[in-house]
Parts: C-alpha cells; sequence; structure tokens
C-alpha cells in the first residue's frame, strides 16, 4: 500500500473489494501462479488496485481438485465475465481499467477509481494491454 489512506464512500470501498476479488478469482482459476501480488495505492484524485501474477498466460480455467491438468485446457471455454464485471463496475464510477498479459508470464489487472465523487463522470473504455 502507497499513499495516505483514508476513508472512502461505501460504493468506492465495494468496488475496490469487488474489483480485488475477482481479478483473485481470476487469478486462481486460469494461471497457476508461484506469486501474486495487489497493491493499492492512495492518490490524490484517485484510488489504484493493481493485482497481478507470474502465472500461465493461457486463459484455460486451472484443474480443479483431482482433475486432470491436461483436461482443462481442452474442456473449458475462456470466460471472461469477470473482466467483463470489472470493466462494468470502473465505468459507473468513471474510472479506468487496464488488463492484459505481462511480457515473460503472468497477467494484470489494473483499476484507478476516481474519489471525488465519480458517479454520472465520463467513463473511460477499459484497455487491454500486452505488457506493462
Amino acid at each position: 500500500m502507497t499513499g495516505k489512506p483514508r476513508a472512502l464512500s461505501g460504493g468506492l470501498e465495494l468496488s475496490v473489494y469487488r474489483i480485488t476479488e475477482e481479478a483473485l478469482t481470476n487469478v486462481l482459476k486460469h494461471a497457476r501462479p508461484s506469486q501474486v501480488t495487489v497493491t493499492l495505492a492512495y492518490r490524490d484524485g484517485s484510488i489504484d488496485v493493481a493485482v497481478t501474477d507470474d502465472g500461465a498466460t493461457g486463459l484455460a480455467r486451472a484443474p480443479v481438485g483431482d482433475e486432470d491438468p491436461r483436461d482443462a485446457s481442452m474442456t473449458s471455454e475462456p470466460a471472461r465475465h469477470g473482466l467483463v464485471g470489472m470493466r462494468e463496475r470502473v465505468a459507473v464510477l468513471g474510472g479506468e481499467l487496464e488488463f492484459g498479459h505481462r511480457p515473460g508470464g503472468g497477467f494484470r489487472v489494473a483499476a484507478r477509481l476516481p474519489t471525488g465523487g465519480g458517479a454520472g463522470a465520463p467513463a473511460a473504455p477499459a484497455r487491454r494491454t500486452t505488457g506493462e
């Protein structure tokens, strides 16, 4: 965490939590990482949250329980509902969302949300990135 923590509106605080929760869920479903980093940065006029992993770059979900890992990539459709939900949540608040594969492996989801209101503000489109 960086910056000086401050109180956030209930809706904004819940959005930061839900974006982080969904990004971490995606890591568990798809990445098989050895490391995941969550960063929170309080800035003048915004709060940034980022979830970065060093896992697999494919979108096939990770095997669950006793599933054979060779079957997981063959039978699952890449689901993007989580990214769509994050994009919608960020847009409602007038924020920005970036996501994409990182050079050398892994994936990153990053959101910047305005702290000075945001509801009804023009939303920046989500941007898919190919690296940092």
